[in-house]
């Protein structure tokens, strides 16, 4: 029995729905009375604000909420409202969002060239809407790399968290997934807290104990509402320059689309110090900036993109943090539990784990974004996914028992990561997902910190801690058999996986949805996010790091996006002027 294959004990698809669980699900069920926040389509031809924010994401939420206070505020959004929407709302339609691929979905899907399916957001809060909901702040390494005020850095965690973070209930499984990497050496017990600190703790989460997410979105709470409009179904174009007669570009309005396709354009108001900035996420703006003639040159004359600045950091230095895992089906019922608990090793892999009675979100023929109904198939490299090949693979799901649902994941990611790759234009419409390389464990010491992060998950579950949710019969190699033998990615599979976990890393990737980068600080933007080379444009989100801080980046990203608005609005008060006029 030890030897038993995935298949024959569950089936092919059970761990493609277990890991529906990480899909999430957005927003507490009653919307606020944003009485700033309109469809695009109501908006004028043409519009005059002190600052433009293009993105409404896990940043743009905070940064459009501080500015307004001071100034007047755009903020555009391509994607709806997160609020009164059941695919997100609703916990019984968990991970429904996900497997949407409608052009209004709150989220759209993309495929790496690496062959792992990923997923990017397209609703106003972001990522924060569609993430597994674990808060953690940075470490004070991070802070003090990012060359922030520490002080301003804390004032603006606690801005964000007393909206939208909170204890998590810790029940069975979590509890001794805790206990477990206790015993076998993360130690010491941190107990429950939000910063980032080596060893094992509990940390918060957007959940509240009813079990309503909240996101970015609903810090716009804070917002002043005569000084900000938000603008949904509205996709940014191109951002314009004036650079005749000036020794660089100043950026001073956008172009945007609303539903209906009708164009509309947004200038910032006469001011030295008015600004546009973007914050459409690691996708979205390096994308945007290249479509507006800031990039690579070779990038920009292969789409025929006039050059604005020839910035060739642009779309460069992306990554995305390999996630791994190892299903461990339970012969005893376990909660429903998103991410609460994390051990913060000092070989830089973070340890967490995911459970669930049924992980199909109520739906047992369909697993969200790791169904083969949306093209999710690891067992063939993406070239061979046929229709037919779809459709067995939905046949199996089909005839799977509840059973095969019962359990848990325990999870690591690697901290950094060192492997990056680039981004590139596909197409001139922004609403194109680009093309996007992250290179996973290129750099032999990510694939070193998976082996030690695996390995560690290994002990935790042989721990007397985690012995009630594990059955006896199921040695480890009959675990990582059947999970590497399920449809995480679209990478092709190794027989070899249980005896090396090297190629099981390989073998198994997934992302997480942390990845970043494409406008690096010091590289594309300095250290107040402003564009190198031109005026009056910054970008503010997590495609300005360099590595994803702390275990979970969202706690930090909420923050830049508050940090930066008050920096902004203190250099105002100050009358500093940078401006090149």
């Amino acid at each position: 029995m030890a030897t038993l294959s995935w298949r024959r004990l569950f089936g092919t698809a059970a761990l493609a729905g277990i890991l529906l669980f990480f899909s999430g699900f957005c927003a507490s069920e009653k919307a606020p009375n944003y009485s700033f926040m309109h469809k695009a389509t109501s908006a004028p031809p043409t519009s005059y604000y002190d600052y433009i924010i293009v993105g409404g994401g896990t940043a743009g939420c905070p940064l459009a909420a501080t500015l307004s206070h001071n100034y007047s505020v755009l903020l555009l959004e391509r994607g709806g409202s997160p609020y009164g929407n059941p695919n997100i709302t609703e916990l019984d339609l968990f991970g429904a969002a996900l497997s949407d691929l409608s052009p209004t979905s709150p989220s759209q899907r993309f495929i790496s060239k690496d062959g792992v399916i990923n997923a990017r957001a397209r609703v106003l809060g972001g990522g924060s809407c569609l993430n597994a909901g674990f808060y953690s702040r940075a470490s004070s390494h991070d802070v003090r790399e990012m060359g922030w005020d520490g002080r301003l850095v804390n004032e603006s965690y606690q801005w964000v968290e007393r909206v939208v973070a909170f204890e998590p209930p810790m029940q069975q499984w979590q509890t001794a997934v805790r206990d477990g990497m206790l015993e076998v050496g993360v130690l010491p017990d941190n107990g429950f807290t939000y910063d980032h600190m080596y060893g094992t703790k509990v940390g918060g989460t957007i959940f509240d104990k009813d079990g309503h997410r909240h996101t970015s979105a609903d810090l716009l709470e804070y917002a002043n509402p005569s000084g900000l409009t938000v603008l949904l179904h509205a996709s940014v174009h191109r951002i314009l320059f004036r650079t005749r007669g000036r020794p660089r570009p100043k950026a001073h309005g956008v172009i945007f689309r609303d539903a209906s396709g009708a164009r509309h354009k947004a200038y910032i108001k006469k001011g030295s110090n008015n600004e546009i900035i973007v914050s459409a996420g690691a996708l979205g703006s390096p994308q945007l900036l290249m479509l507006s003639g800031i990039g690579p040159p070779d990038q920009l004359k292969a789409h025929k993109i006039r050059e604005v600045l020839d910035l060739p950091m642009v779309g460069q230095g992306m990554s995305d943090n390999p996630m791994n895992a190892i299903f461990i089906p339970s012969p005893v019922p376990v909660e429903i539990s998103l991410i609460e608990t994390v051990g913060i090793t000092h070989f830089g892999s973070y340890i967490e784990a995911a459970s669930g009675a049924n992980f199909a979100g109520g739906s047992p023929r369909d697993f969200g974004m790791f169904s083969p109904k949306i093209g999710q198939l690891s067992t063939v490299p993406p070239k061979e996914r046929t229709s037919e090949a779809l459709a067995k693979a939905v046949e199996l799901m089909d005839k799977l028992d509840e059973a095969a649902f019962r359990g848990g994941f325990i999870l690591e990611k690697i901290t950094g990561p060192m492997s990056t790759g680039h981004l590139e234009l596909q197409t001139l419409n922004p609403n194109d997902n680009p093309s996007v390389t992250f290179n996973y464990f290129k750099d032999p010491l990510d694939l070193q910190r998976c082996v030690q992060g695996l390995s560690t998950i290994e002990r935790v579950i042989e721990s007397k801690a985690f012995s009630k949710f594990r059955y006896d019969f199921l040695s480890l190699p009959a675990l990582l058999n059947m999970t590497a033998s399920s449809p995480i990615n679209l990478l092709p599979k190794h027989e070899n996986a249980s005896r090396s976990l090297e190629q099981f890393c390989k073998d198994t990737v997934m992302t997480i949805w942390h990845y970043h980068g494409g406008c690096q600080m010091g590289k594309v933007v300095d250290h107040d996010y402003k564009v190198l080379g031109v005026d009056a444009l910054r970008v503010i989100d997590g495609s300005t790091f360099n590595h994803s801080p702390g275990t979970n980046p969202q706690a930090t990203v909420m923050m830049l996006g508050r940090y930066m608005g008050v920096r902004i609005l203190r250099e105002r008060l100050a009358g500093r002027n940078d401006s090149h006029e």
